[in-house]
């Protein structure tokens, strides 16, 4: 049966380690199977690093650059030369491809993520294989993904994929880093994230010298692709043929199960696609009404506002300690709250002088944290 399938492949897997220069040969073996996979009916979308790197190279750069504007202007120098080397090796097998760079800020705004989501539909409609990175050249710090782990766990939400493939340098998870420490154990599934802390796994958040990705990022990246129930599988990246074998039901590298309870398209979008701007912190009774009851939440449950935002902006909800509950689109600003924050909802517009909702946070517009 066909199926939607997102590809990550990281810098570690695209260059050579010891120059940063690309890998000509796993280039080459990822094309063919991304085509012999789009031949077979499958829906390809790749999510490809590697810019900053073959930048890099062609400048004559020794280490990553520390700096944005010098990390922007490298992106831009590799960037057309890494879809270059794609559209050859794909157009030599007659694929089509397309080249689709995002900043989050295309995600924030809900019509532009719908925009961007209707995009992908067609692309894939059509047969081609989008091949997807940060637009580093013109993303500002707020508004960057971070690393590509993420980009692509966003994406496979974004196009409803089936399977999610973060292809690294390692074959797989283990309980700890194996080429520090001999008696780690390999982890060929988990049916839950929290499992993972049953098993003590430790992962450290460094990448190669080339990249930006660690271990971290790539579990992270599998919370928010079985959030919508992408099965996620974690693998080798010098061998993308592994790819297939994973469809033919192998097990190879490791595997996040998809969550039995998906979240909703929305929620997804305000869970990972906003960048909150300020913090809420609540009392207990809140927290319960939210977390175990799935209400709203009401002024009467705030004992403190952190941040400067306005209505409809994202927001992070804690508890007093902090820790996160939950994310949601608010209905005042961090003004307004400042002054009603603790009080019953009837008492309001008596503060504020004018009408306003009953809900800060509707349920409706509110995700859970995981």
């Amino acid at each position: 049966m066909p199926q939607t399938l997102v590809v990550k492949i990281g810098t570690s897997s695209l260059t050579q380690p010891e120059t940063g220069s690309l890998a000509l040969s796993t280039i080459a073996s990822l094309v063919e199977t991304l085509s012999r996979l789009c031949q077979q009916g499958h829906r390809v979308v790749l999510v490809s690093s590697g810019a900053v790197g073959v930048g890099c190279t062609r400048l004559g750069l020794t280490e990553r650059p520390r700096t944005i504007a010098l990390k922007q202007a490298v992106a831009a120098v590799g960037q057309g030369r890494l879809i270059r080397v794609y559209d050859d090796l794909f157009t030599a097998l007659q694929q089509p491809i397309a080249q689709v760079l995002l900043t989050r800020g295309d995600l924030v705004r809900r019509s532009s993520y719908l925009n961007v989501e209707r995009t992908f539909q067609e692309l894939l409609r059509l047969g081609v294989i989008p091949i997807v990175n940060e637009n580093d050249t013109v993303a500002v710090d707020e508004l960057k993904f971070g690393d590509n782990d993420t980009l692509s766990a966003l994406v496979a939400s974004l196009v409803r994929a089936d399977w999610l493939f973060l292809l690294t340098d390692v074959d797989r998870l283990y309980s700890a880093d194996p080429r520090r420490d001999l008696n780690a154990q390999p982890i060929s599934l988990v049916s839950h994230l929290d499992e993972l802390k049953e098993l003590q796994v430790q992962v450290g958040d460094r990448g190669s010298s080339w990249g930006t990705g660690g271990m971290t990022t790539k579990i992270s990246a599998a919370q928010i692709a079985t959030s919508a129930s992408v099965r996620t599988v974690i693998t080798e990246g010098r061998f993308p043929q592994n790819i297939e074998r994973v469809l033919q039901g192998e097990a190879i590298g490791t595997q996040f199960e998809p969550q039995p309870k998906p979240v909703s398209a929305r929620k997804r979008w305000i869970a990972y696609g906003l960048v909150p701007a300020g913090k809420l912190y609540l009392d207990d009774g809140a927290v319960h009404a939210i977390r175990d009851a799935g209400k709203s939440l009401l002024a009467a449950g705030i004992v403190a506002v952190e941040g400067d935002f306005e209505s409809q902006d994202a927001i992070v909800l804690c508890d007093r300690s902090g820790h996160e509950i939950a994310r949601g689109l608010v209905n005042y600003s961090s003004i307004e709250l400042q002054k009603v924050r603790g009080h019953q909802s009837e008492q309001i517009e008596s503060i504020l002088g004018y009408p306003c909702p009953e809900t800060v946070v509707h349920r409706d517009n509110l995700a859970l944290s995981i």
